[in-house]
């Protein structure tokens, strides 16, 4: 089965709002060897004019992930994941994300394109905060290889 083209423009139901801890923010920022001060010690975070530790930039990725399992998993997509590999990923940002934000996640297929057997899938996850306020946008690209 190839890559449903109609999923393009499809909206689906937002993911379950995502609670950032502090710890999780950490453990991100230590596994993706972040540095700054600001994503590690809430004193720091704070001096800084933020009110807890503050997510690295790729952070999202975390909460994206929930969106793409609903895209992965629609019965009629046509999406073999063990046939998908990561093409590109970007970030776009309202604010910094830091903990104790609640963000809710809605997915929207922007696009998919194929390129002989191929397909890749453009995906655009927003969120927003707890207000309704938008946080980031973050879009990911799966490259979909096709049968053998």
């Amino acid at each position: 089965m190839s890559v449903n083209p109609e999923l393009q423009g499809r909206v689906f139901a937002p993911a379950p709002p995502y609670l950032v801890g502090r710890e999780k923010v950490r453990e991100f920022a230590r596994a993706v060897f972040a540095t700054s001060p600001i994503s590690l010690d809430p004193d720091a975070a704070r001096a800084a004019g933020h009110a807890d530790v503050v997510a690295p930039p790729t952070f999202p990725v975390v909460i994206q992930e929930h969106t793409l399992a609903q895209l992965l998993g629609e019965p009629d997509a046509g999406i073999d994941f063990s046939r998908v590999v990561h093409g590109d990923q970007r970030f776009t940002y309202s604010r910094p994300i830091v903990a104790g934000d609640e963000l809710t996640a809605t997915l929207t297929v922007t696009s998919v394109k194929t390129l002989g057997p191929h397909a890749m899938v453009t995906a655009s996850s927003e969120m927003l905060d707890a207000s309704g306020a938008h946080v980031v946008t973050a879009v990911s690209t799966l490259v979909v290889r096709g049968g053998e």
